[in-house]
């Protein structure tokens, strides 16, 4: 059983790796996938705690005209 555990321990501990590195590498794949997960979770008739789920999945919204939220030439000429 404790072998189990440890196959268990390390399998998280890389897919918590992976989703990391995924996350710093690939932004917009990440978010494009959160997406994908979280529109059939949260879509009318689904039950409340699936919804909860799918908002949390969600990734935040993205503004408009934000400084820092990518090349928008808002910076500096140079």
């Amino acid at each position: 059983m404790s072998l189990l555990l440890q196959y268990a321990i390390i399998a998280l501990a890389v897919l918590l790796s992976a989703w990391g590195v995924a996350k710093k590498q690939f932004p917009g794949g990440v978010r494009k996938l959160r997406v994908a997960i979280a529109l059939p979770l949260l879509r009318e008739g689904k039950p409340a705690w699936l919804r909860s789920i799918g908002r949390r999945v969600a990734p935040a919204t993205r503004t408009s005209g934000s400084a820092c939220g990518g090349c928008d030439n808002c910076g500096p000429e140079r």
